[in-house]
């Protein structure tokens, strides 16, 4: 099966579909119909702001479907993927108790109960088995709400869209859920190639067996559809026959599922419409809402989002994915749908796309703005509008203009992307709700910023343009720092070279293009791309004014630490602040634990940190890590010293010797990669070097690591390569 021609552009419309409806049913999720028709009536739009909670929310929905779906990536993109391998992949993104499921307990959450299987031991299929966890617990709705992306790899190809769905919902579900999942990704491969909702739904039925529950109610509800005009009396009937009361536990697949093809049905290929029913039909709305937008963003394309109100802009391509890898916890719908695009190609054996050399935002799907918004200040004085536009790029197709509007003198107009957690707010409400937004900022201190920029050539003057970024401060509030400002005349263009001060350990939350022009100037600028590179030059340690106010006893929020993912098992929490002497206190209490922070385009450089054991089986730091399971490591304990690869829960020794440390001593540890060779010192001595044959992992950020004990941090330095 070909790939087709406007696959990138099809399958931005399915992203964009899956997290508007996820952000749209979120608010109201597992509200009664009657309660939703008498507090929200039909819902036609966002209610968020009725509810007094934020649009852009942290989801399983949204995180399961763009996480679980990387197994097929770290497994070389095989169409011979397992289930197995998919289960180590929920393994080593999984943060316990933290991340994308929800931890409902043994028995009682779906996920959570083969979360537990898979780290005990027990592979897929059987973590997710009907006769391990029982019918109920098998059949819930998980395996649906995180299929979306292995129908979006899979365009025109709706037997492996079936397929690959059947091993990843194995992981946790069996019976009917597998059913349901495997019709939505049938259903939204084949929507590339068919506009026909019927041969959708005939194709995917063709793929799951015609006596099962599922197949029996899509035809019931088809029957439904077409003697009963009034979805709202079809509804009754859907309740009665396939309700929650026929089918038990606490979100089961079988009425969902029954939602997600009734409203279909009855939304007659509106995007709007179709959105209103399922969500206005209750049950679980952000699940079923996320399915049915994606399905029609990818048969509809962008225009079918777009006929009816304006869902994009309020989005902003806007999602958080809290993983163990945390330098993509904060993302935007174009990241995300490359991703994808990437994967159906390299299934196709086809070169992957990176626009604009890779550059981290294009702007090269229509109407996208990957997350840039106009600054909220008064104090700005101005007005500024974001639109993807075509030209004004150097090396494709489109740009992002920025209209300004009566600039007031001295002032500034301003545009920013999140580059990491927005506000000590947004962290504090999204631990309250129960899905944490664990994330490592995705820029660095003494990286390079570039961008280019064009001045309109209808300006009526020059304007003056700048890159800046926003970083916290030992209050946790944002300060700014900007390149020089270049002078554009109209038509003008320049690319702007900054490297990124040195921020102090603090998080940077924000990068952006800020114009300032005379009084009363309005006009237009082209962002024709921004990104980064380098290798980041960062002490991680306890800023000094935090320091001070720990030895003063004043509290307060600290993102400079939230900055780490933290994957022991013993945490500290927002309320735990900076209480320990040492910047960081390793506790682990049982089997190994790590604390990562950096991004998968770190790829060579070297990290330092000074450590001191107190009581652990053993410790170190590690490099490239890619998340709790993924990374190579210097490891010690009281006998050896060993580099290590650490790989599906397993370690491979690839260097080591007869000497370990003593608790209770402070050590220097340092280790470098460079290409795929691993370099340790210790105390400034290089004591293992080692090569990894399997070049298994090409980057990945650093990690803290202790095993069943305690260790002290006090130092962590990440910097280019240097002579060892």
């Amino acid at each position: 099966m070909s790939i087709p021609v406007d696959y990138s552009e099809r399958v931005y419309a399915g992203v964009l579909g899956k997290i508007i409806g996820v952000y749209l049913g979120r608010p109201f999720e597992g509200w009664s119909h009657e309660a939703i028709v008498e507090h929200l009536g039909e819902v036609n739009y966002y209610v968020h702001e009725k509810l007094n909670v934020p649009l852009i929310v942290t989801d399983d929905d949204i995180s399961g479907t763009f996480t679980f779906i990387r197994s097929l990536t770290d497994y070389g993109c095989s169409r011979e993927l397992t289930p197995a391998q998919i289960g180590h992949s929920w393994l080593n993104y999984i943060i316990e108790e933290q991340t994308i499921l929800w931890w409902g307990g043994m028995g009682n959450s779906t996920e959570h109960t083969a979360y537990l299987r898979l780290k005990a031991g027990i592979e897929a299929p059987r973590s997710g088995s009907m006769a391990l966890n029982g019918k109920v617990v098998a059949e819930q709705i998980g395996s649906q709400i995180f299929i979306d992306g292995w129908g979006m790899i899979a365009p025109g190809d709706p037997e492996l869209a079936a397929d690959f769905a059947r091993r990843a919902s194995s992981v946790s579900h069996d019976g009917e859920a597998i059913y349901g999942a495997q019709v939505i990704a049938a259903m939204e491969a084949q929507a590339f190639v068919e506009p026909d909702l019927n041969k959708l739904i005939d194709t995917a039925l063709g793929l799951i067996p015609n006596n099962s529950v599922i197949a029996r109610m899509i035809g019931d509800i088809r029957e439904w559809h077409a003697k009963e005009p009034d979805w709202r009396a079809a509804r009754r009937s859907l309740a009665e026959r396939y309700g929650y009361d026929k089918y038990g536990g606490n979100c089961h697949m079988v009425p969902n599922h029954g939602l997600i093809i009734f409203s279909l049905l009855y939304g007659a290929d509106s995007f709007q419409k179709s959105l209103m029913i399922v969500n206005t039909s209750g049950w679980d709305t952000d699940c079923n809402s996320g399915n049915v937008g994606c399905l029609l963003g990818i048969k509809n394309g962008l225009a079918g989002i777009e006929r009816g109100p304006d869902w994009r802009s309020p989005v902003a391509d806007r999602l958080y994915l809290p993983t163990a890898d945390g330098g993509r916890s904060i993302t935007d719908a174009v990241t995300e749908t490359y991703h994808l695009v990437n994967m159906g190609r390299a299934l196709q054996h086809q070169e992957a796309l990176h626009p604009k050399n890779g550059a981290r935002f294009h702007f090269e799907l229509p109407g996208s703005v990957q997350g840039f918004t106009s600054e909220d200040s008064i104090m700005a004085r101005s007005v500024v509008t974001l639109e993807n536009v075509t030209g004004f790029s150097q090396s494709g197709e489109r740009s992002l203009a920025v209209h300004y509007h009566s600039l007031a003198a001295g002032r500034v107009g301003r545009i920013e992307t999140p580059t990491f957690i927005p506000s000590v707010d947004v962290a504090r409400y999204f631990e309250r709700r129960g899905y944490r937004l664990l994330a490592s900022p995705t820029i660095y201190s003494r990286q390079t910023v570039h961008a280019r920029l064009t001045a309109s050539s209808a300006n009526h003057s020059a304007v003056q343009a700048n890159v800046y970024l926003k970083h916290y401060n030992a209050k946790d509030e944002l300060t700014v720092l900007h390149s020089e400002a270049v002078t554009l005349s109209p038509g003008g263009s320049a690319v702007l070279t900054w490297v990124v001060p040195d921020t102090h350990c603090y998080p940077i939350a924000f990068v952006g293009v800020q114009v300032q022009g005379d009084d009363g100037q309005s006009g237009t600028l082209y962002l024709d791309y921004l990104t980064w590179d380098g290798t980041p030059d960062v002490v991680l340690n306890r800023p000094l004014e935090r320091e001070q106010n720990r030895l003063s006893g004043i509290a307060g929020p600290s993102l400079w630490k939230m900055a780490w993912i933290d994957g022991f098992d013993s945490r500290e929490r927002l309320a735990d602040l900076d209480f320990w002497p040492e910047s960081y206190r390793l506790i682990q209490n049982k089997g190994r634990g790590l604390m990562i922070q950096g991004t998968r385009e770190w790829t060579d450089y070297r990290v330092s940190a000074r450590l001191t054991p107190h009581m652990c089986q053993a410790g170190g730091i590690g490099v490239r890590v890619q998340g709790m399971t993924r990374y190579y490591a210097l490891l010690i304990d009281q006998e050896k010293t060993r580099l290590i690869r650490a790989f599906e829960g397993k370690d491979t020794t690839l260097a080591e010797m007869d000497s370990g440390w003593k608790l209770g001593h402070t050590y220097e540890l340092s280790l470098q990669v460079e290409g795929h060779r691993l370099t340790a010192s210790i105390n400034g001595t290089v004591v293992l070097t080692a090569e990894d044959e399997l070049h298994l992992y090409d980057g990945g950020g650093i990690a803290l690591i202790s095993e069943v004990g305690r260790i002290a941090c006090h130092h962590v330095e990440v910097s280019p390569l240097r002579a060892m």
